[in-house]
């Protein structure tokens, strides 16, 4: 999958998702390399351009460790409950050391799973992960893209 493909497939989930529970699921998605050693952005949606890259590490928070096991692979994904603001709540791999970060900056994994709409929405994250799993994301050149909420 081509990191165009990709953007239009994060578009989808987060619509069908948005729908499915009835508000926004996430406000923020960014698509990351972590090769070599280095973070880069190849992709935004969401409220904070400019500082999304500034507070990358410390929005890390409980995702960290997981982003740094190699045991994942390609549509493997991980939540955490606890992300307030904008500390990062979900990674989806997308393929060799390339990540779909996701985020609401409002509310906590832990309050959006509260709502019995969240099961739904889950379905459409699981589909953008099967996607993922089929045709990983496979990126070449400086690809830095950043998108503005529309």
């Amino acid at each position: 999958m081509t990191l165009d493909e990709a953007i239009n497939e994060i578009r989808t989930c987060a619509g069908r998702m948005n729908e499915r529970y009835g508000n926004v699921v996430f406000d923020e998605w960014a698509v990351i390399s972590l090769a070599e050693n280095k973070a880069r952005v190849l992709a935004y949606i969401g409220p904070r351009n400019d500082e999304f890259l500034k507070n990358f590490v410390s929005d890390l928070g409980a995702l960290r460790s997981g982003l740094l096991e190699a045991t994942y692979g390609a549509g493997d994904f991980e939540f955490t409950r606890h992300g307030i603001g904008t500390g990062l709540e979900s990674f989806l791999v997308m393929g060799a050391g390339l990540y779909l970060l996701c985020n609401n900056t409002r509310q906590s994994m832990d309050a959006i799973a509260q709502n019995p709409r969240w099961l739904n929405a889950q379905e459409a994250f699981a589909d953008l992960s099967e996607k993922m799993r089929a045709n990983p994301l496979k990126v070449t050149g400086d690809n830095t893209r950043f998108f503005r909420k529309s």
